[in-house]
């Protein structure tokens, strides 16, 4: 649609891209792309969307644009993403977790979720004396 082409310039720049009418058989179709570009797809319906949004083998973040935000969050309830925001293009801060799913990524990083991850945590449970194998327990 617009831009794509390169800055003359010393570096690697590109224009800030938008490409439209992407087919399956063109790479960009299902590559993870990092720099000024926005691919915008045409569906016929919401399940139509979501299919396209989960037909890819990354996951690290996506985006949801809507005047209905109770859509929006069923919507990212059902994309296979390791974040997905609700009218913003991203949103990430120190205190949110940051991370993908599928070939973008396991587990996560930064806030609580991040710091779980380098921990070993151990489980304690605690039966009183005389109960039975599974009985009452008590985590400490």
């Amino acid at each position: 649609m617009c831009g794509g082409r390169r800055v003359e310039r010393p570096g690697f720049y590109l224009q800030p891209t938008v490409l439209t009418d992407i087919s399956p058989q063109n790479a960009v179709f299902a590559e993870e792309l990092f720099g000024p570009v926005a691919a915008f797809h045409v569906v016929e319906n919401e399940a139509a969307a979501i299919a396209l949004a989960n037909g890819t083998p990354y996951g690290l973040g996506a985006s949801v644009f809507t005047a209905d935000t109770e859509r929006g969050e069923r919507v990212a309830a059902q994309i296979d993403s390791g974040m997905v925001f609700i009218n913003q293009p991203f949103g990430t801060a120190a205190e949110l977790p940051f991370g993908g799913v599928k070939r973008s990524g396991f587990g996560r990083e930064l806030s609580q979720l991040g710091f779980d991850e380098f921990v070993n945590k151990k489980l304690i449970r605690v039966a009183p004396v005389g109960a039975a194998p599974f009985g009452p327990v008590r985590v400490a």
